[in-house]
């Protein structure tokens, strides 16, 4: 069992929301749904059969989700990264998390899903890049990706050889 599991707070959509993380994302599989029942109606306000908890797992990470209310919102200080081995990576994924999200947000591989969540769609060559011991080549592309918000694999070579 998973020591650590990120649990995501929702007003209404964990099941909608699980349920799309998964037609996203390969290796990934709803594990189990609570239901609210009839107990506790004076305190969750929730119809019968709503679903209450949504465990998945994206990746072999597991996931748990609930529909707790509107008292929370998710913000920008807790993402989630998907790193990606090709420019073909990157735009699946930032063309399927993006659809229906907050378009003001995205920045620098940053994104806003439909739900609020913050994810960032990484090329693994950018950590590679960014990492060079030459600090012009380095801070070139760094220039070059402040510029960008879907990160574009091929202009960061270019910033990186100075083209």
């Amino acid at each position: 069992m998973q020591k650590i599991t990120p649990f995501l707070w929702f007003d209404n959509q964990a099941e909608e929301a699980a349920t799309f993380y998964t037609s996203i994302f390969k290796d990934t599989k709803i594990l189990n749904v609570t239901r609210y029942g009839k107990e506790g109606f004076e305190i969750h306000r929730r119809p019968e059969g709503t679903a209450m908890t949504v465990s998945f797992e994206l990746f072999g990470q597991a996931f748990t989700a609930l529909n707790g209310g509107p008292v929370f919102k998710f913000n920008e200080s807790i993402s989630f990264i998907v790193s990606c081995d090709s420019q073909e990576e990157v735009d699946y994924y930032w063309e399927k998390l993006s659809e229906g999200g907050d378009e003001k947000a995205q920045q620098c591989g940053w994104l806003k899903d439909r739900f609020g969540l913050s994810w960032q769609i990484v090329p693994t060559a950018l950590g590679k890049l960014l990492g060079d011991k030459d600090p012009q080549k380095s801070g070139k592309v760094m220039s070059a990706m402040l510029q960008m918000k879907k990160i574009d694999i091929k202009a960061l070579h270019h910033a990186y050889d100075g083209r």
